[in-house]
């Protein structure tokens, strides 16, 4: 992975906050580290003789985001909060904003308890292909440790307070001038420093370690096909969609037991409030068949986790036709571009986990969790 770091550019920043900018700036220009508001980064200073965590606020992509898009959230409840054996959803974003010291400012990421525990002035966290790829692989615990021996190393957990209070429990007694970063299982990876360029520089170094691993152990041939004939108005699912004929999504949709191959879950959890856990299997003529046994399948998948959640649409995101390709839904073109990123890169890691003895997401269980979380449905609501 290149590092884009540039000492000329950096000279016109002027304070920690513009370093923040920038290296985060960096960070969203890969698409292989974070995707459409995926990841987050943050920068501890003292405003006002108070110490301050500027954290990335929701609804903000690293790639585009200003100074304005940074939270400014007061370390002391953040660490409290970090203290606490139980706390709500509701109650965390409602006590974030509360030590918001610009209330006009937005939302602070739902991972900002983590980001404060974390001792350091400039953390960074992204949701690396290559991390999650041989993380969401059988031989991942093992991998991972081999990888990453000086990291820190995070079982999946619910994102948010759930997970920041494990993280709380598991630094207590850290050395952390000998930890080199965090590896959040199926989730991503974090790297941290007082230096701005070294935070960076160490998460480009990390996830490079990754990318060599990968191509070592699990190099991809992708078959060049040509997609086969397919009547693209049999499939009127929502607005707009985008078409995917390329050759690694012509080589997924040609694999065998494709009903069991390309139904196996999500690549970090994030993904699954655009995407749902799985697409729909077209392998006939039959649309309406396939659509109706997807639509069973997500009711019963809703109907074994629900408490007092409602349902949300029982339509796919997005199509995986044989032979033919990938047609991803939305409400808009944008949406259905977004949803087509996320599973180009799925795609990917999937075969290349294959490699490492198979690919294996998370939990229909956590999916639910995740996809039924009152804070990521707020995010889309926004």
């Amino acid at each position: 992975m290149k590092n884009l770091w540039s000492d000329e550019e950096a000279k016109n920043c002027t304070s920690d906050l513009d370093l923040r900018v920038y290296t985060s700036n960096l960070l969203g220009r890969s698409d292989e580290l974070v995707l459409h508001g995926g990841g987050n980064t943050s920068v501890k200073t003292v405003i006002d003789a108070e110490d301050i965590l500027l954290v990335k606020g929701s609804g903000w992509d690293l790639v585009s985001i200003k100074a304005e898009g940074f939270a400014p959230v007061k370390m002391k409840t953040l660490l409290e909060m970090a203290e606490l054996k139980e706390l709500k959803d509701s109650e965390m974003v409602s006590g974030q904003k509360a030590a918001m010291i610009d209330k006009s400012a937005p939302n602070p990421s739902v991972e900002a308890i983590l980001h404060a525990i974390i001792p350091f002035k400039f953390v960074d966290h992204t949701h690396a292909d290559a991390v999650v790829t041989i993380s969401n692989s059988q031989t991942g615990i093992e991998n991972i440790k081999k990888i990453f021996p000086n990291f820190l190393i995070v079982p999946y957990i619910m994102p948010g307070f759930i997970l920041a209070s494990k993280i709380n429990e598991m630094i207590k007694d850290l050395d952390w001038s000998k930890c080199e970063g965090i590896i959040l299982h199926n989730h991503g990876i974090f790297t941290f420093d007082d230096d701005a360029k070294k935070s960076y520089t160490k998460m480009i170094d990390a996830v490079t370690k990754a990318e060599e691993f990968l191509n070592e152990n699990a190099t991809i041939k992708l078959i060049e096909k040509k997609p086969k004939e397919f009547n693209l108005d049999y499939l009127q699912i929502d607005d707009f969609m985008n078409v995917n004929t390329s050759t690694l999504a012509v080589h997924y949709a040609s694999q065998k037991n494709l009903s069991e191959f390309a139904t196996r879950g999500v690549l970090t959890p994030e993904h699954i409030i655009r995407t749902k856990r799985i697409p729909m299997i077209v392998e006939t003529t039959d649309i309406e068949a396939a659509l109706e046994l997807f639509r069973i399948e997500y009711r019963n998948y809703f109907r074994q986790f629900r408490t007092d959640e409602i349902m949300l649409s029982e339509d796919p995101k997005y199509v995986v036709v044989k032979d033919f390709g990938v047609v991803s839904f939305g409400k808009s073109q944008k949406e259905a571009d977004v949803i087509n990123d996320i599973v180009s890169h799925t795609m990917m890691a999937v075969l290349r986990a294959d490699k490492l003895g198979g690919y294996k997401s998370i939990s229909h269980k956590d999916s639910f969790e995740m996809e039924y979380w009152e804070l990521e449905q707020a995010k889309l609501k926004k």
